[in-house]
């Protein structure tokens, strides 16, 4: 661990490529990768054409859940397309009452809020139907 005076230097772009293209399947590597590397739990990369990506935004849109929930345990941070993968609903509905366009945000690689949820799994039906029902889009 670093202290606070400690100066950091940005995390090399190979090493968070490697990160990001294993969490989207690869919990293992995920593992070794941060202990080796901590704050790769919070890394994100522009893959080019402002398609920015992180590890937890990687396993969410893969329904990769053992990955999200480990990652989430080493501090990543939730957003909308995570909890719609999780079945979180609650989370989903309060974030949809203040950000009322979501259905024209897309995550990563412009996969929509629906899709996210699609790939959740029997945990995030509620959530794939609340959102069908508000007349989201799978595209």
């Amino acid at each position: 661990m670093r202290n606070e005076t400690e100066t950091q230097l940005p995390i090399d772009q190979a090493l968070v490529r490697d990160y990001l293209i294993a969490a989207h399947g690869d919990l293992e590597k995920v593992q070794k990768l941060i202990e080796q590397e901590p704050d790769l739990v919070h890394a994100v990369m522009n893959w080019g054409g402002d398609d920015w990506e992180s590890g937890l935004g990687a396993a969410a849109h893969t329904g990769n859940r053992d990955i999200v929930e480990y990652l989430l345990k080493k501090g990543a941070r939730m957003d909308i397309f995570v909890a719609a993968m999780l079945g979180e609903l609650e989370i989903v509905k309060a974030l949809l009452k203040w950000y009322p366009n979501w259905s024209e945000i897309k995550g990563p690689h412009g996969i929509p809020l629906l899709r996210h949820a699609a790939v959740g799994g029997p945990q995030a039906v509620p959530v794939f139907e609340y959102l069908q029902s508000i007349q989201m889009e799978v595209v």
